[in-house]
Order: structure tokens, then C-alpha cells, then sequence
């Protein structure tokens, strides 16, 4: 798995103008072909009315999928350019659609390129893009004597502390990067004397 990867914040769209055509890029996390291939077919059928519905896909850790239409621009002139963009800016498992309504004058294979490309650029700075990072989910277990001491280290650390139960002894769940695991048992055990007892229970992205 990796460390970490970028990808979209969630669904969304982002329209420009261009020599009166219409371009509005959607935008949509996608974890695999299926569910890009159905987000695509939402937005045709949202624009059944559309010049074009062109798309473009990356999926896998290491973009094991990568499919581009042009859904009739001239060829190469608008999925490629649109998957490029995917790919310049590393952003995985993400579908893009970009709707064209046609506002009657031609922009030239060269100009499709640039419009295509930059469609799916500004929709990607207007949903945003998020990094996803590997962690193992550990739960931390300490006797309410070392409550303050621990639950003060843990708030004024960078460590993820997801929360706090209050049973029959203190229970922390954190999230710790996977790089980062064996200095934070360390510190841990340090800080408790040895007092703690520590559960790996899962590995997750945050």
C-alpha cells in the first residue's frame, strides 16, 4: 500500500466559458472502473442535451486503469488532454467529465486541447484536492492515575488522536502514520514507565 496519495475532496463541478462555448467539468472520487463508468453516464444523462460529454479516468495505486473518450471531438483532443491533467497532478482513483455546449464557433484542435485541459484544471482547484495517508490504528490503554499526564503529552504532540473512552481504564484510539509507529510506541512506553498496554487493531488512509 502506499504511504500516501492525492485525490479529490468529493463530488463536485466547475464551469468556464470559452469563445461562447460552455464547458462544465465534473468532478468525482471513483474507487473503481464501475463507479467511474456510472458517474459518467449520470452526467450524460444529465446533459443529454450536450455537443459533448468527454471523460477521463486514473484508478489504482498505481493508476493500473486509465481510460479517456472524446465522445466525438476530433481525436485526442479532449480525453487525453483531460487525463493528462489527471496525471500532472498525481490525483488517483478520480473521474472527470467535461460537458460542452457548443456556442458556434470552432477553437481548432489546438484550442480544444488548451480548453479541455483547463476545464478539468479549474474543476480540480474548485473541488480540491486532499491527501490520503496511511495509518495503523492503535488503541493505547492506561490507568486513570496517568489520565493527565498522557491525555496533556497526547493534545500537545502532532500525533491524530481519534478519541478518548472512559472505562474500566482509560482507552486512547490514535492514528499514527505507518513511518512513525515505532518512534510513537517508544515515546508511549516512556512515557507511562511501561504502564500502557498497546493494540494495533487496523491500517487505514486518513
Amino acid at each position: 500500500m502506499l504511504k500516501s496519495y492525492f485525490t479529490v475532496k468529493g463530488q463536485g463541478s466547475h464551469e468556464i466559458e470559452i469563445e461562447r462555448s460552455r464547458f462544465i467539468c465534473y468532478v468525482s472520487p471513483a474507487k473503481t472502473e464501475a463507479e467511474a463508468q456510472e458517474f459518467i453516464a449520470d452526467i450524460k444523462k444529465k446533459h443529454w442535451d450536450a455537443t459533448h460529454n468527454c471523460s477521463a479516468y486514473l484508478i489504482g495505486e498505481h493508476n493500473e486503469i486509465q481510460k479517456a473518450n472524446d465522445d466525438g471531438e476530433p481525436s485526442g483532443t479532449a480525453g487525453v488532454p483531460m487525463l493528462e491533467v489527471l496525471k500532472k497532478r498525481d490525483v488517483k482513483d478520480t473521474v472527470v467529465v467535461v460537458t460542452r455546449y457548443f456556442g458556434g464557433k470552432k477553437l481548432g484542435s489546438g484550442g480544444l486541447i488548451r480548453a479541455y485541459g483547463t476545464s478539468v484544471s479549474e474543476g480540480l482547484n474548485a473541488v480540491g484536492v486532499i491527501e490520503r495517508t496511511l495509518v495503523t490504528v492503535i488503541h493505547i490503554k492506561i490507568g486513570y492515575k496517568l489520565l493527565g499526564k498522557i491525555e496533556n503529552a497526547i493534545r500537545n504532540s502532532n500525533y491524530h488522536l481519534e478519541k478518548t473512552s472512559h472505562l474500566e481504564d482509560v482507552e486512547f484510539e490514535m492514528w499514527i502514520k505507518v513511518d512513525e509507529l515505532d518512534s510513537f510506541k517508544d515515546w508511549m512506553v516512556e512515557l507511562t514507565n511501561g504502564s500502557c498496554q498497546i493494540t494495533e487493531t487496523s491500517v487505514k488512509y486518513m
